[in-house]
């Protein structure tokens, strides 16, 4: 039932609400379809206003009913239903739709799941380990090198989703062509040792490196070092506990507003989201991801001018406002809901992080959060222009 802040929700609730998706979305379609408990309509809605009214998002920590084994219980159930309704058959071409969405949804929050039993965890001034057997995090210095690009005209996005048959959100397409001017981009991700000469160089205090409202921001949550890094600077807080600073270890847990301003001090600036998917596109999805069972951002020894780690370890963020493509069209019905309504005050995220499942990924993939969010393993890359 922990639930640490309004952004986050308790454990219980992510493994009831990805059951409610199935139930709501999928089953019951069915006519005379009778719910588990129909009560749950209101406790379980995430977001969808078509659906109708829902528990308010900071509040879910304090539902302590139904408990923890009536909602695994209702998961077993659903699970049952739903294998029913697949071994006969009766399925048509929506449902099979919702249910591959919704094994996607439920992967989105397997990875929600860790970063807010992290950010939980970490509330808890004893700094409990959400697992003691994870390895310590491989951790090798690799030079900056920069990989330049000509300017092209680059396809971007993934064709649309059912009318294609492989799955992609709808804010994936339609694919598109995009000019991507001259640039160079970094070959790997910015590092812990890296961010913290920014704080040492007294970063978080000199509001020219900072946009407008950062700066607000960063001055009304009194900031001054990355979400999770003790007061030395040496140490951070992880799924293990606490452990020290890899200092080549992609640098997580950071907002837009600290990653922009460090790409400024560094002279340099964050890559847009078209400029990911060109360096990205044709790349297999590898790296240490979920599967890899590290769940902290690692170094990888990096090869010169090829860009590394673009999926797995952190999310990294784009200098691209998270903003509808040329001729985007939600999905139908009120999972229309589900990403477009979204499309306002957020930035683009890439790549994938230590907790997202392999198979979730690919290089259209378009995350995206407001600009303050930084709970999330969230890191950056820097960009620059030709010259």
């Amino acid at each position: 039932m922990l639930q640490s802040m309004p952004e986050a929700s308790p454990a219980k609730w992510h493994l009831a609400h990805t059951t409610w998706f199935f139930e709501r979305f999928m089953l019951a379609r069915q006519p005379g379809y009778r719910p588990v408990d129909a009560r749950w309509d209101v406790l379980f809605n995430s977001y969808y206003q078509g659906v109708g009214p829902m528990h308010a998002r900071p509040q879910r920590g304090v539902l302590s009913r139904p408990s923890l084994d009536e909602v695994l219980s209702y998961r077993d159930e659903i699970d049952a239903r739903t294998a029913r309704r697949c071994e006969a058959d009766g399925l048509d071409d929506r449902d099979r739709q919702v249910l591959l969405l919704g094994t996607h949804h439920e992967q989105q929050h397997q990875e929600l799941l860790l970063t807010d039993i992290q950010h939980a965890l970490w509330c808890n001034p004893l700094r409990p380990a959400y697992r003691d057997d994870l390895p310590q995090p491989a951790d090798a210095a690799s030079p900056l090198a920069w990989r330049h690009y000509d300017e092209a005209v680059v396809e971007i996005g993934a064709p649309r989703w059912p009318d294609a048959q492989d799955f992609s959100y709808d804010n994936e397409s339609p694919r598109h062509r995009v000019l991507v001017a001259a640039h160079a981009l970094a070959q790997r991700p910015v590092s812990n040792a890296e961010f913290r000469a920014f704080v040492d160089d007294g970063g978080y205090a000199d509001p020219l490196l900072w946009l407008s409202d950062g700066w607000d921001w960063r001055q009304r949550e009194g900031l001054a070092r990355p979400l999770y890094w003790d007061e030395d600077c040496a140490h951070a807080f992880t799924l293990a506990g606490m452990r020290p600073l890899a200092p080549h270890a992609p640098v997580c847990h950071l907002g837009y507003f600290e990653a922009d301003a460090f790409a400024r001090w560094a002279g340099a600036r964050l890559p847009t989201e078209f400029e990911w998917e060109q360096a990205a596109a044709g790349s297999a999805v590898d790296g240490n991801l979920l599967d890899a069972d590290v769940l902290q951002p690692q170094a990888t020894p990096a090869t010169i001018d090829t860009p590394r780690q673009l999926f797995g370890d952190v999310w990294e963020w784009t200098s691209s406002a998270y903003a509808a493509y040329p001729g985007f069209q939600p999905m139908s019905g009120t999972l229309g809901e589900y990403n477009g309504k979204f499309m306002n005050a957020a930035y683009v995220l890439r790549g994938g992080s230590c907790a997202t499942p392999r198979d979730h990924l690919r290089a259209s993939y378009r995350n995206f959060f407001a600009p303050a969010a930084r709970w999330q393993f969230s890191g950056l890359r820097l960009a620059r222009g030709a010259g």
